[in-house]
């Protein structure tokens, strides 16, 4: 099921597709942490610790603990099987760092929407952003310890998705949660792409 949407990666001299996927969503909400959980080679990062300056900026209430920050990706590879191969692009969370979003989403074959149901709010510029580039995208509720739980349906309406947004929930810290979500993804852009196509 999975490689039906190989269609748009690129094939390399072995036959095997390279398949770029995002995963985004807002500040603390877990992007490296999936990235690292996932990933079959030790992830790179660029983090960057946080200092007094950018706790002013950078809203840390819900995430007390977190001590450094995405400054410009995070990078991670995992194999499907024999022919596909994925690559994963975490986006920084901050407002500041966006204008790598647009250099990050060439080329990929879709995102995920890592989401904090105690900041939902935080959720909506990169929803917007994948809508307005119409970059196939599903919402990824990460199941933070002592987080509410809330339906798929209700989530959908606080988030205003449109028809067909998957909205999904995993823990990003194991990694057999977070491959299921990669490939949701590519099988919710397999049927986009296979619903669209000409009759």
């Amino acid at each position: 099921m999975v490689t039906r949407s190989t269609s748009g990666g690129d094939g390399d001299a072995a036959g095997q597709h390279s398949v770029k996927i995002l995963v985004s969503g807002g500040f603390g909400v877990g992007k490296t942490t999936m990235v690292g959980s996932v990933s079959e080679i030790p992830p790179v990062s660029t983090e960057a610790q946080m200092t007094s300056a950018s706790l002013s900026t950078d809203d840390t209430a819900a995430v007390p603990a977190k001590a450094a920050t995405t400054v410009a990706m995070d990078f991670g590879r995992i194999t499907v099987d024999k022919r596909v191969r994925l690559y994963l692009f975490g986006t920084p969370g901050q407002h500041r760092f966006w204008f790598m979003w647009d250099q990050l989403a060439r080329g990929a074959l879709g995102a995920v929407v890592l989401v904090d149901v105690r900041r939902l709010e935080d959720s909506f510029a990169p929803i917007d952003y994948y809508e307005d580039t119409k970059l196939p995208f599903v919402v990824v509720v990460n199941e933070f310890d002592g987080a509410p739980s809330y339906s798929s349906e209700a989530i959908s309406e606080a988030l205003a998705l449109g028809p067909g947004v998957p909205v999904l929930t995993c823990d990003a810290r194991q990694r057999e949660g977070a491959k299921q979500v990669l490939i949701a993804l590519v099988e919710h852009v397999a049927a986009r792409r296979l619903s669209s196509a000409p009759t």
